[in-house]
């Protein structure tokens, strides 16, 4: 059986964040509603749920990778019963442009499937976890809230699970991508990644957004351009201590948007 705990404001990160203008009680009263989608056992003993999101008229929530300003959205499953590891299956986002940034994301509802591995095969599962994501209509807010299910092994296929889970990015290789090469150079804070992907084009608008395995690694909004039947993306990485690093390549994610609602995924890029 599904167990909604109720979504709170996170309030004071609300009220820091907010201009002057704005009040936490001009915010709608209904900014988020969350609950868990119980799904189904997988063949491999996996559960196939999903965390749904309905947002208030006119409000989105951030993608896996927020942009420059945005709240990256973060996961807490540790209260779980019986739960080893949580994949998520990020469907494929909007881009939108906010105050002169751009940033991917999702608009009026979201259904996130997120795949459970048991602890302990053929036992029971109940997950409860904590979700602090941003949303963002004119101005953008943290909210936070708590989420529980019990996990029904014996659950039936949920139509809107599989809609999302059909609607990632393409991987690179069907989208007919033959090279991937980066090449980085040293910066004053940090290191300036240039990628080169011999790809078709994918649509009028292509935006490329980088990430890397190490998300305390600041990465810019990359510039992106076609040549031909290339296309190059150039970002600027900056760590903590901001200074040049070593780059593991194999670490660098890529996603292609093409603007027509199309993506493409591609992890790992040669020297």
């Amino acid at each position: 059986m599904i167990k909604a705990r109720s979504l709170a404001l996170a309030l004071p990160a609300v009220l820091a964040l907010l201009p002057a203008t704005v009040a936490a009680q001009d915010l709608p009263a209904n900014l988020v509603a969350a609950e868990i989608r119980g799904g189904w056992r997988t063949e491999s003993g996996t559960q196939m749920a999903a965390l749904h999101l309905t947002l208030a008229p006119g409000w989105k929530t951030y993608w896996r990778a927020p942009g420059e300003a945005g709240f990256p959205p973060q996961f807490d499953w540790s209260g779980s019963a019986n739960i080893a590891d949580a994949t998520i299956h990020w469907p494929t986002p909007e881009l939108f442009d906010l105050n002169g940034l751009r940033f991917a994301g999702y608009r009026d509802e979201l259904v996130l499937p997120i795949e459970f591995r048991p602890a302990v095969a053929d036992r029971p599962m109940s997950v409860s976890g904590r979700i602090d994501l941003g949303v963002c209509e004119t101005v953008c807010v943290p909210v936070s809230f708590d989420v529980a299910a019990d996990l029904d092994p014996a659950g039936g296929p949920d139509p809107m699970i599989r809609s999302a889970l059909a609607n990632q990015p393409e991987p690179a290789a069907t989208a007919g991508l033959s090279r991937a090469r980066c090449s980085v150079e040293p910066i004053r804070d940090g290191l300036r990644l240039t990628s080169e992907l011999t790809m078709p084009q994918i649509g009028p608008e292509e935006f490329a957004v980088v990430e890397l395995a190490d998300r305390s690694i600041w990465v810019s909004q990359a510039e992106t351009v076609r040549a031909g039947g290339e296309l190059v993306a150039v970002a600027d990485l900056v760590p903590s201590n901001a200074a040049p690093f070593a780059l593991d390549r194999s670490s660098v994610h890529i996603t292609v948007f093409g603007g027509s609602g199309r993506a493409v995924d591609l992890q790992g890029c040669t020297g």
